[in-house]
């Protein structure tokens, strides 16, 4: 399994458990949690043993949304869409 910055990867007993890893923003969006969820996706599905996948958010809050924190650089971080990725639609 890869390692993650912004998010936890589990699997047990064929269920992936995903776990949006920032409690201290109340796991506020970023882009390089959205590279890290879609990389972790791929791992899913190519993992034939994966029957079900849960995903949660550490501490108190699933997701509070976007991290707003960087003002109008929030999304200049990384790739936030691309036309060409059907997993983005």
């Amino acid at each position: 399994m890869t390692d993650f910055a912004q998010i936890r990867y589990t699997v047990a007993s064929g269920v992936a458990t995903v776990t949006l890893h920032r409690p201290e923003k109340m796991n506020a969006f970023t882009g390089v949690m959205m590279n890290e969820l879609l990389a972790v996706f791929d791992e899913i599905d190519a993992d034939d043993a994966v029957r079900a996948v849960i995903v949660t958010g550490e501490g108190r809050a699933f997701c509070a949304g976007a991290d707003l924190s960087g003002g109008a650089k929030t999304f200049d971080d990384g790739d936030w869409s691309s036309p060409n990725d059907d997993r983005t639609r």
